[in-house]
């Protein structure tokens, strides 16, 4: 049983008719519709840092969404540490932590309150030992009585990570957790995934900055319009591909057809 599955997986995003036409007739039905995955099979096993890597518009949030119960695949199935996004999307969400790439909070709470509120959603009723952890490891301890609006994006960000990792969930996705933070922040924030990476918690991890996925990821995906185009480990990529760097090779592989098709 794996952490996280994908099997075949396909998204496609229904174009919707104009209001206009579906109240007064005319013109054809919705367009074709814009296809997000198109049939996605990965499996990330336990214990695992796995990069997500690929440009904008490649799929990886939408991947994410499915994964987080959010939304719907059009055909195939996904799962967490074995539980069904859709028939056992209880458990599954309760394997999962995601920390999403915008900053959503709630402006009427503190940072203590909002990371109490989210353990309830869980049910956790006495979690303030593990919720002061978090708040010292993410260097969040001298704010937990601040107000959320207070906050600078940076530190915004911090509590996202923290709401994720209220419940110790076994599973953690990080949808590009260090845009438009500072160097400390990143820092800081490697330091502790790292930590629980090797605690036995599995990482999946998206990313524009490349270096980071070098340095911390053990195997790497790569999408572009919606279809995974290279799946390895960093050294094999590098040695298959060429480059001087991950960044050297995703530029090949995003590029170049041949590449892509003897990658995938």
């Amino acid at each position: 049983m794996s952490a996280l599955n994908l099997n075949h997986v396909s998204k496609i995003y229904q174009s919707r008719q104009p209001l206009w036409k579906t109240l007064f007739g005319g013109g054809g039905g919705a367009g074709k519709g814009f296809q997000a995955l198109n049939d996605v099979s990965l499996n990330v096993e336990h214990g695992e840092f796995f990069g997500l890597l690929g440009p904008n518009g490649a799929g990886k949030t939408t991947l994410i969404s499915i994964l987080a119960g959010l939304g719907r695949a059009s055909s195939g199935t996904a799962a967490v540490c074995g539980h069904d996004v859709v028939t056992d999307y209880k458990m599954a969400r309760r394997s999962l932590g995601v920390v999403p790439q915008e900053l959503v909070y709630d402006p009427f709470f503190t940072v203590r309150e909002t990371l109490r509120l989210q353990s309830g959603y869980f049910g956790l009723r006495s979690n303030d030992d593990w919720i002061d952890e978090v708040l010292a490891n993410l260097g969040l301890a001298d704010k937990a009585e601040s107000n959320m609006r207070a906050l600078s994006g940076g530190m915004k960000r911090r509590v996202l990570v923290a709401q994720a990792l209220v419940h110790r969930p076994p599973v953690i996705i990080l949808d590009e957790p260090t845009a438009g933070v500072d160097v400390d922040l990143r820092r800081t924030l490697w330091e502790f995934i790292s930590r629980l990476n090797r605690e036995g918690h599995t990482i999946l991890l998206t990313t524009h900055y490349l270096e980071e996925a070098e340095a911390l990821c053990g195997r790497i995906a790569m999408l572009k319009q919606g279809r995974i185009v290279a799946l390895d480990t960093t050294q094999a990529l590098l040695a298959r591909v060429g480059g001087v760097d991950l960044e050297d090779a995703f530029v090949r592989i995003m590029n170049n057809d041949e590449i892509m098709e003897e990658a995938a």
